[in-house]
Formats: structure tokens, sequence, C-alpha cells
């Protein structure tokens, strides 16, 4: 691989990394938002409601996460694209 390739998915893992990093800032301002919205609104019952929105959209935030930083594991596209290119030689 030259160093142009390299350069490229450098710039590509901080890009997904980034944002990922934004995308936890907004998950976690909007969260804060609906938890304090439930909480003001909520007098006689307990149904914690903005549960739905923690979990939901956290699932996308762990997988955007694992994305960023660790898609060199054996599950990524590269690995398996580097682990062709050498059986074909």
């Amino acid at each position: 691989m030259d160093t142009q390739q390299k350069d490229d998915m450098l710039w590509k893992l901080a890009k997904r990394r980034a944002s990922f990093k934004f995308s936890l800032a907004i998950y976690i301002v909007i969260n804060a938002v609906l938890i304090v919205t439930w909480f003001f609104t909520s007098r006689d019952d307990f149904y914690f409601w903005p549960a739905w929105s923690l979990f939901g959209w956290g699932i996308g935030i762990v997988f955007q996460y694992l994305n960023a930083y660790h898609s060199g594991s054996i599950y990524s596209a590269e690995s398996e694209y580097e682990k062709l290119k050498k059986q074909n030689v």
C-alpha cells in the first residue's frame, strides 16, 4: 500500500471519528432536553418515556463508535481485501 492510499484511509478514518464525536454531542444534548422535559411534565406517573430515545438512538451511536474506533477488526472490509490480495499473489 503506497503513501497516498494510506493517507486516503487515514482521512476517511478521521472523518468517521469526527462524525461520531458530532453525533455523540447531538445525542447528549437532545436526550438531555428530553429528560428535562420529562422531569418537568411528569407529575403523577413515573413512565420514563425518554428511555425509548436513549436506547434506540444509543444503539446507533454504539455502532457508529465501533465503525470509527474499531474498524480494523476481523470484520472489516479492508482486512478482507488485504487477505484476498495476498491469496492472489
